[in-house]
């Protein structure tokens, strides 16, 4: 259907929600047919995610937890919005560790009913290799969860990795499962931290900054700017509602026009400017010719 539809003249616009390698994918194909279009198409996309959660020496601890353990686990972490890395400064993560170990053990795993939902065949088999890659990586640990089957549908238990490198496999590929990994880096390293935050993924989709401390906050906010299309403060990554809260990302996320924003429907129109005149002149000239 689709390749029928690009081939038309009639072809005006397209909006995708899905993957990066097929937007991009569209999006060729569409300028390879732009000499058949009657106009130039508006193409607008939404793609995927490598979201974070980056944890101030002054965040409420228990919220970072609870918040991470919703926004990374929550439908099986199959959101594109879902935390997928998640920085704690070394001063909190004994605190953070120990809390977010037994929240995780709460956790159940089971049919779609529960609130953890359970993958498809594909998923499956993706998400379970990037933990079986976790096991032999020199630099991983496992923290928890780690286990997978596929005896009785497809599941995976929620998994938290902890990583000695801030660029390794599972901080910068995009999962689409209930992993997540977690960079320690040092806590008077603040304000570094948020180079290696902006220049890990190629993606922009979402990201949380949690602290208690306002300049913490501004700062991240600034210099988190273009890393993230939805930034929260003290909340998860996740949770944009279409009709209450505009959501997109930029850079490899997409064309960040905000869906359930009036900017997402300006998109999609085409602006017509009409002027009438009233007073007739009597020559070609401007009056400002004439000095």
């Amino acid at each position: 259907i689709t390749e029928q539809i690009l081939k038309s003249p009639d072809f005006t616009s397209l909006h995708f929600t899905g993957s990066t390698e097929v937007f991009r994918k569209l999006w060729k194909d569409i300028g390879n047919n732009i000499n058949n279009y009657k106009s130039y198409p508006r193409i607008v996309g939404e793609t995927g995610g490598k979201n974070f959660h980056v944890i101030h020496e002054s965040a409420d601890v228990t919220n970072a937890v609870n918040q991470t353990i919703r926004g990374a686990f929550e439908y099986q972490g199959q959101k594109c919005s879902a935390c997928s890395r998640a920085y704690v400064p070394d001063k909190l993560w004994e605190e953070f560790r120990s809390e977010l170990l037994q929240k995780h053990a709460t956790i159940n795993v089971g049919p779609i009913l529960a609130i953890f939902w359970d993958l498809n065949a594909n998923a499956f088999e993706k998400i379970k290799s990037y933990i079986e890659w976790a096991e032999q990586d020199s630099e991983s640990e496992i923290l928890a969860g780690g286990t997978y089957d596929d005896s009785k549908g497809y599941f995976v238990q929620p998994t938290i990795i902890v990583t000695k490198n801030p660029k390794s496999r599972t901080m910068v590929e995009e999962i689409f499962g209930p992993v997540l990994t977690i960079y320690v880096y040092k806590t008077d390293e603040y304000e570094q931290i948020f180079d290696v935050v902006d220049k890990t993924s190629s993606y922009a989709l979402t990201g949380s900054i949690f602290a208690q401390d306002r300049a913490a906050i501004l700062l991240a906010q600034s210099k988190l700017r273009h890393s993230s299309g939805n930034f929260y403060v003290n909340d998860k990554s996740t949770g944009a509602i279409v009709g209450q809260q505009p959501f997109g990302g930029s850079r490899a996320s997409g064309t960040n026009d905000k869906a359930g924003s009036i900017n997402l429907l300006y998109r999609f129109s085409s602006m017509r400017t009409i002027k009438e005149n009233f007073i007739n002149i009597d020559d070609y000239y401007y009056p400002s010719n004439l000095i």
